[in-house]
């Protein structure tokens, strides 16, 4: 057993000495949802499963607070309503359940932040089409290589690794967490 743990935290170790290649990507999305804040946006978290409690993490740390006591900033997670979740899927389909809520909430200037370990969610591709459609700057965080969203969202985030998704969801909450500590520190540097 304990050489089995020994061999996750490895993998995992293995998996974060990579990940500085991110680093310009992180910053530039980061600006980008500065900016949106600033101006009055909101930023539209969505994913499946892990990635659905990893965008009401983010979305919380924006409205509550990260590390600093300050004013809410606007986060919003689309997988919270399971009354309109449940309402879309049975009226329309499960892959249109993001989609409708960024048409109906979304505004052009807003940020449409999709999370897929895999990058090929049907649900968070056509949320993106949808944002895109009426000028919300969209951002994909997913891994192995970033299947279809990587050609879809304006700015993407692509954990570097193909494999376990666990790994890549321990990587997708770090990322989260310096996204969350750098608009932080802009928001309350003004």
């Amino acid at each position: 057993m304990e050489n089995r743990v020994d061999s996750i935290f490895k993998e995992a170790y293995e998996l974060h000495e990579n990940l500085s290649i991110l680093t310009p990507v992180i910053a530039k999305t980061a600006q980008v949802m500065i900016d949106c804040i600033k101006k009055g946006g909101k930023i539209m978290f969505a994913g499946n499963g892990g990635s659905a409690a990893d965008s009401q993490h983010l979305a919380a740390e924006l409205i509550g607070r990260f590390m600093k006591d300050r004013n809410p900033m606007a986060g919003l997670a689309l997988t919270t309503n399971t009354s309109i979740i449940s309402a879309v899927a049975n009226d329309y389909s499960f892959d249109d359940i993001f989609s409708r809520q960024v048409e109906g909430l979304g505004r052009s200037g807003d940020v449409f932040f999709g999370i897929s370990t895999s990058g090929n969610s049907l649900n968070i591709l056509k949320a993106i089409k949808a944002a895109k459609s009426i000028g919300i700057i969209t951002i994909g965080l997913t891994g192995n290589s970033g299947g279809e969203m990587a050609h879809a969202v304006d700015y993407l985030i692509d954990v570097p690794y193909k494999g376990k998704s666990a790994r890549i969801q321990e990587v997708h909450i770090l990322i989260g967490h310096v996204l969350c500590e750098l608009i932080e520190d802009a928001v309350l540097s003004v």
